[in-house]
């Protein structure tokens, strides 16, 4: 079985086992987070949301926050104005490892719903209210 998660704005193909990289995730290395915008399920009968499927999740461990490989931006302007930049920046991500695929039944598992390490803030404010 295999379905189609959004996290990130990506998209993922992903199985049970699959060890993935994505962005940085509000979760610490142990925690179980679950992906609850899927857009596709596949296996024996194949679903196709609009946009989301209805009751599937999917659930994955985080292994470990990491960094990605270093991107560096050089900027050289020429002609008569001889100066140069180097700007350079390494992305977080998250390493995961999916456990599970839900086609039905996702909303009532109880695990924590994976949200980015940007909107933590903003999340955490409305589960309070």
């Amino acid at each position: 079985m295999f379905a189609v998660i959004k996290t990130g704005g990506k998209q993922y193909k992903v199985q049970s086992g699959d060890v993935l990289r994505v962005e940085k995730l509000a979760a610490a290395a142990g925690d179980k987070v679950q992906f609850n915008e899927i857009l596709m399920v596949g296996g024996e009968a194949t679903t196709i949301g609009s946009p989301f499927v209805e009751g599937a999740a999917v659930q994955a461990e985080v292994i470990d926050q990491i960094k990605g490989d270093k991107v560096i931006n050089f900027v050289k302007r020429r002609r008569k104005h001889s100066s140069q930049r180097t700007k350079g920046r390494r992305q977080q991500l998250t390493l995961l490892r999916i456990t599970e695929i839900l086609a039905a039944g996702g909303d009532a598992t109880g695990v924590t719903a994976a949200v980015g390490a940007a909107s933590a803030p903003a999340a955490e404010a409305t589960a309070a209210e």
